[in-house]
């Protein structure tokens, strides 16, 4: 298992944690939606930050980077799902950031880099389908019936009939779509700022 390097918890390796963290959070305000996931489904880049630290400081630093996102973002605007949505925020941003940074810093190279995303993302699909099926949904649907989220989604996409299709035309694109967007962003941004961040 790669955590930290030795000096992760220094008083420097903290603090550049906690700007990307805060950096991670203004940018979850800058969030759209989609053509074809159900409104509260937000695509935003807010995971760019937490790969970046994942790459430079190890794969622990990326999971560090998404709790203190999530615990200021709950901190200034709340929650309206209980906690819910900022639990599966953080558990899925962190099993993208962690795979790829756990693939990435093993070994430095630009194919590493490529190969961690991809197995990134697709961890990250696999993880966000399961754990909404099985408890994310299953919990938003005391705030919301399910049946409403469903015909919610139905509405801008055609294909989801039920809720195997919900998770199925909606949940796994828009992973896919989210987890390419901030992946592509990590690979033309990470050289230049990396001598920062390894400062």
């Amino acid at each position: 298992m790669y955590t930290l390097d030795r000096t992760s918890f220094s008083t420097r390796n903290m603090v550049k944690i906690s700007i990307l963290a805060v950096i991670s959070m203004v940018l979850m305000f800058f969030d759209i939606s989609t053509w074809f996931a159900p409104p509260f489904l937000k695509l935003d880049i807010s995971d760019l930050p937490a790969l970046l630290g994942a790459f430079a400081m190890g794969p622990m630093a990326g999971v560090l980077v998404q709790l203190v996102k999530n615990l200021l973002n709950l901190f200034i605007e709340g929650s309206l799902t209980g906690g819910v949505g900022e639990l599966s925020n953080f558990l899925v941003g962190s099993t993208m950031a962690y795979t790829a940074g756990f693939i990435y810093y093993k070994k430095k190279t630009f194919s590493r880099a490529i190969i961690g995303l991809g197995i990134g993302i697709l961890a990250m699909t696999l993880f966000a389908s399961l754990s909404n099926y099985f408890v994310v949904f299953p919990l938003y649907a005391k705030l919301m019936p399910l049946d409403q989220i469903i015909d919610m989604t139905a509405a801008v996409n055609s294909r989801v009939v039920d809720y195997k299709s919900l998770i199925l035309y909606a949940v796994v694109p828009f992973n896919l779509l989210k987890g390419t967007i901030v992946s592509a962003i990590t690979i033309l941004v990470y050289k230049r700022i990396s001598p920062i961040l390894k400062k």
